[in-house]
């Protein structure tokens, strides 16, 4: 017997909790299935011998800002939830062979340091940055709370936001558009071009031309307006918190629960079949597992229409990664700041493997994180999922991969390796397993003016996506929002 209120969630991503929460909010009874014994997909965290350590997203912004636009917050508000943050500027230190610079929320002073670089580019970067800006105030005065992914969002957006949607006119060209247009016609020096092919790719895994605007624009605008800020606890105080709403309004959270089949009869979905075999029955079930993931494994073949089955397994995916993690002993780093990027070669591209390095020490901010007069860093770098293979050159070849992030983190802490108590080695094969994606890969690589994210929506009656393989993308915001577009859809 099908309860005619059920829904559930395959998966515990920011996507995936921010529409059970919703969900629940709205009276629904939520049930979310979590392979993992953690909640948070890409965004958990896992503790070893006392550090406490992000296993993916570092940067956030607008997590307490009462006007914050971060999709995130407004699900918190919406479940009455909240959490601890610390602010910090500089946001970080971009750190390539010709010049480190700090990357601070001012727009002004981030473009001084740009101007240390190259006076020119710093005012194209200044018309730039104006053009996007520009896109993020018009946009501002429509909450993402507000929308869904049906036809019924016109009728919304007409009665609720006419004079925003006024607003939005002179932009709308650029919506669609990518950083990549606005960057050809605003910017020519070549370094500031690869400064904003950086930033693009720390957001989007794909360099300005691949980007969307809005996506880089809302980054731009929350950044200078609410600064950015590291949750208390790490990535996992955001996943309790959404917990934490989900269970408030009657939601609930199941661990080590894997779905190995959608159940689809007649077109329709009429629930899930775990791995133990017990079958939970609901008319309406959303996948937060990838697109990939979701087609090939949770669905059988004859379930889609063939082609559009085919087209969507063939969508292009970003590369997975390399993960150092450690534990480090700290004495003398007090003037250590938390994120940096390091590209090792101007000469190849900032998406070569290895050869732009992300780093966060997010214990400079929280100290709880790591154990007395120590530091916890995370180091990663993209790496294809091709040609891994659990055999008997695999600890050889960790060691040999890990090396680019060593030398990344030596540009920040020259004696790194001395310093070392804890080293875990991440490869594409740790990432496809613990979080359960396809190649352990970041998600898809839909380039802007080639494509969109699909939509929540799937053939299949009662069958929803969220995540990052949904609109808008990739990034805590975005999934965020998915979560949003599609549990406002289902009410």
């Amino acid at each position: 017997m099908q309860d005619k209120d059920a829904v559930i969630v395959i998966g515990s991503g920011i996507g995936g909790l921010c529409a059970a929460g919703l969900l629940a909010y709205y009276g629904k009874r939520a049930i979310v299935c979590e392979s993992h014994v953690i909640p948070g997909g890409a965004a958990h965290s896992f503790r070893r011998q006392g550090f406490e350590f992000d296993s993916g997203p570092s940067f956030y912004c607008g997590l307490t800002d009462t006007q914050s636009l971060n999709p995130v917050k407004q699900v918190l508000d919406i479940l009455g939830e909240s959490i601890q943050v610390i602010p910090y500027d500089p946001l970080g230190h971009y750190h390539f062979p010709e010049a480190t610079i700090a990357i601070y929320r001012d727009p002004q002073r981030y473009l001084q340091e740009v101007q240390r670089v190259t006076p020119q580019g710093a005012q194209e970067l200044q018309r730039f940055t104006e053009r996007l800006l520009g896109l993020y105030t018009a946009m501002r005065d429509i909450p993402t709370l507000a929308l869904r992914s049906d036809w019924r969002v016109i009728f919304t957006l007409i009665k609720n936001y006419l004079p925003s949607l006024i607003k939005m006119l002179p932009y709308l060209p650029l919506v669609q558009s990518s950083v990549g247009k606005v960057m050809d016609a605003t910017v020519k020096d070549t370094w500031v071009r690869r400064l904003i092919d950086v930033e693009c790719f720390l957001l989007s895994g794909l360099k300005a031309h691949g980007t969307i605007t809005p996506e880089v624009a809302f980054m731009l605008g929350e950044r200078s307006r609410a600064g950015v800020e590291y949750p208390v606890g790490g990535s996992a105080a955001i996943v309790q918190a959404l917990v934490r709403g989900l269970k408030r309004w009657g939601g609930e959270l199941r661990l080590g629960c894997h779905v190995e089949q959608i159940l689809v009869e007649s077109g329709k979905v009429v629930g899930v079949r775990l791995e133990k075999g017990e079958v939970i029955h609901a008319p309406i079930v959303i996948s937060n597992a990838s697109i990939w993931d979701t087609y090939n494994y949770l669905l059988r073949p004859e379930d889609l229409p063939a082609k559009y089955r085919q087209e969507a397994l063939e969508t292009p995916a970003v590369d997975s990664f390399m993960h150092l993690h450690l534990g480090i002993r700290a004495d003398g780093l007090e003037n250590l700041t938390g994120h940096h990027v390091v590209v090792h070669d101007s000469q190849q591209d900032i998406t070569t493997p290895g050869n732009t390095c992300m780093i966060s020490i997010p214990s400079v901010w929280d100290g709880n994180l790591a154990p007395v007069a120590h530091h916890v860093v995370h180091a990663y770098t993209l790496e294809p999922y091709s040609g891994w293979e659990r055999n008997q050159d695999y600890e050889a070849k960790k060691q040999e991969k890990a090396q680019t992030l060593y030398r990344a983190l030596e540009k920040v802490i020259p004696d790194i390796r001395q310093r070392v108590v804890v080293e875990l080695i991440g490869t594409p094969l740790t990432h496809a397993h613990y979080l359960r994606r396809y190649q352990g890969s970041y998600g898809p690589a839909i380039a802007a003016d080639k494509g969109m994210f699909p939509s929540t929506h799937t053939p299949i009656q009662g069958l929803y996506r969220v995540g990052d393989s949904t609109i808008p993308g990739i990034g805590v915001p975005a999934v965020a929002a998915s979560g949003i577009l599609c549990a406002n859809t289902l009410v």
